[in-house]
């Protein structure tokens, strides 16, 4: 590290190894710092393909690479696991706590990274039977769901609890949501095809459930009303202008306005609906003194810093800065944003500088050899776009083994029909029976 002493260089923290905090860390490899990398999870977490864990095609390690790994070679970088507890911004200091020990790290200049979770609108306790698509453990725990309400189904004999067990509910006509149903919708009616006696699993009904008037609604009328009926080709029911009024272990109230509630009986459920910023958020509004917006974005000035505290960044979902989504490319730009702010500043260059996103564009699977592009003035739908998410996505999983390994599931899964990752352990079986077996038992007992 040079001939200087560790105190006498400039110390960063960063908080989080998502695409914010990894591109900053990785940004500052060749600067004079010391960086510290805080994260209460020790890997980089590829989250746009969560839903393929969930579903059988990729395994945990192929989109979540230990970020030790990723960092190793970066001799100024230091990876320190950890849930921060709480940030001094008047001592410059971060508290993380891990397994009951208790860090406190000094810093000269902070980037807050940590991202955003699922937010169910003010019903939390849908949480508990309807999983997001945020985390390792939230697709884990879905894939378990997933093929433990198959392998129940064939267990049982009222064709009112199988059913049940076959309907699978998504709940957000996202990005995720989409590729969500459309997976289940696949998996199903190809993956599955001829592995069970008592029951076809093409029969399973996917539902994909959205409170605004259409799926995609960022990708633009014409996109959004072919991908409804690309989704409904594969036989998934779009219900969009519906709302979810409650959740169960045995299923899903949803409701259109001016209508009657309407109850739709499933064992699995999947949120993909709205997004908070990460509950760190509150931490640093009240240490500094800012604002926070409904979604627990917080208030920063136009070069990503917070209002009366240039040394303290905060990039990604958790900054509030009108028109920019909550997308991975906001992070990657805004993490290495910050990287060069503090390049410069270590200079003596100019520090007036202000963030501004390039828009890359927006891409969402729907089938296999079949997605949504809307890049620039492009915007198409099909193989074309399908061939540019697989390239795009390619690009940005990190590590040149797990692409390798990548590309041989995806040919395993999209030109034949099978799933390399459907282990379940008992632990995880377990898991998923709390919601299936629930749902499996009430309704034999509606149909008694």
């Amino acid at each position: 590290m040079d001939n200087e002493t560790a105190d006498a260089r400039h110390r960063v923290v960063v908080i989080g190894s998502g695409f914010g905090g990894l591109f900053a860390t990785r940004a500052l490899r060749r600067a004079p710092v010391d960086v510290t990398l805080i994260d209460r999870t020790t890997h980089h977490l590829f989250q746009p393909l969560l839903y393929q864990l969930a579903t059988g095609i990729l395994s945990e390690g192929e989109i979540a690479p230990p970020t030790r790994e990723i960092l190793r070679r970066q001799r100024n970088a230091r990876v320190l696991a950890g849930e921060v507890r709480q940030i001094d911004v008047d001592r410059r200091t971060v508290t993380s706590t891990v397994l009951g020990r208790t860090l406190v790290t000094p810093y000269d200049s902070l980037i807050v990274a940590a991202g955003s979770g699922q937010s169910y609108f003010g019903n939390d306790r849908f949480a508990e039977f309807a999983p997001s698509m945020k985390s390792i453990d939230d697709a884990l725990e879905l894939r378990a769901r997933i093929f433990g309400a198959f392998e129940l189904a064939e267990l049982e004999a009222d064709p009112r609890a199988r059913a049940a067990l076959t309907t699978f509910v998504v709940v957000g006509g996202g990005p995720t949501g989409v590729e969500m149903a459309g997976q289940l919708a696949e998996l199903s009616r190809r993956g599955l095809r001829g592995e069970f006696r008592s029951f076809d699993p093409a029969r399973s009904r996917v539902v994909l459930v959205e409170a605004g008037p259409a799926v995609l609604p960022g990708f633009g009328d014409k996109l959004s009303a072919k991908t409804r009926r690309a989704l409904e080709r594969l036989g998934v029911e779009v219900q969009v202008g519906t709302r979810v009024v409650g959740v169960d272990a045995t299923g899903v109230d949803t409701q259109v306005p001016g209508e009657a509630e309407r109850r739709i009986p499933s064992a699995v459920k999947v949120w993909a609906a709205g997004v908070s910023a990460s509950p760190l958020g509150g931490l640093l509004a009240s240490a500094a003194g800012v604002e926070r917006n409904r979604s627990g974005q917080l208030a920063v000035d136009p070069d990503c810093t917070l209002p009366g505290h240039p040394e303290v960044f905060v990039v990604g979902d958790m900054m509030q800065i009108p028109g920019r989504a909550s997308v991975a490319q906001v992070a990657i730009q805004s993490g290495r944003f910050a990287a060069r702010r503090i390049r410069t500043r270590l200079r003596g260059g100019r520090v007036d500088e202000q963030f501004r996103y390039r828009d890359k564009g927006t891409l969402a699977t729907i089938s296999r050899f079949r997605a949504v592009a809307s890049i620039g003035p492009i915007r198409t739908c099909g193989f074309i776009a399908w061939l540019i998410w697989l390239v795009v996505h390619l690009c940005y999983i990190v590590g040149f083994r797990n692409r390798v390994t990548v590309v041989m599931h995806w040919a395993v899964s999209f030109l034949g029909r099978g799933r390399s990752e459907r282990a379940i352990t008992l632990r995880q079986a377990r898991i998923a029976a709390v919601s299936t077996e629930a749902s499996s038992t009430a309704m034999r007992t509606v149909a008694d």
